[in-house]
């Protein structure tokens, strides 16, 4: 019986405990993601953003001030529900994670980062992968590797040599 009441009791306290947690998120209001594509973009980027926060045929209007692309239109897209819009990421835009929000008209929003980086990522210059085909050949090295491979080749060949004709110590 004491197990039975145990066991409801903590039952009911965890309901409770995972109730009151869950509250805040329920509370924190209307604020829907946004999708951003790229996520990741160098300036001059052509930018596309779409929520599902406006609703069928909504409209919005996007701020991507903190960036230095003012506002941009959110109009309806071609999968059903979907808003989308499109800026273009400033010249003069620094690196850095930028908020990027939605403000639809029936009264929700949507809002998403959109990281700014420089370069993209390109790879300049040599590829550093130590001593490959990006480097000429130094004979030292070719030397020594063909004298390692030598000296295995002939004590492994002398150690199955041994051990086939029965010489063993033991």
């Amino acid at each position: 019986m004491r197990t039975t009441a145990r066991l409801l009791t903590t039952t009911a306290l965890s309901v409770v405990a995972i109730g009151a947690l869950g509250a805040p998120v329920a509370l924190a209001g209307d604020v829907q993601s946004l999708e951003i594509n790229p996520a990741t973009a160098q300036p001059g980027t052509t930018v596309t953003v779409n929520t599902l926060a406006c609703g069928s045929n909504g409209h919005g209007v996007g701020d991507a001030r903190a960036l230095g692309a003012g506002e941009f239109q959110l109009h309806p897209g071609t999968h059903k529900e979907v808003v989308v819009g499109q800026f273009t990421v400033p010249q003069h835009a620094q690196p850095g994670t930028y908020g990027i929000s939605v403000a639809c008209d029936n009264g929700k929003t949507a809002s998403g980062d959109l990281v700014v980086k420089h370069h993209g990522g390109q790879p300049s210059g040599h590829v550093k992968t130590g001593v490959g085909g990006s480097i000429g050949p130094d004979t030292a090295q070719v030397t020594a590797g063909v004298a390692v491979l030598a000296a295995a080749a002939v004590g492994g060949a002398w150690f199955l040599r041994r051990r086939a004709s029965g010489a063993q110590d033991g």
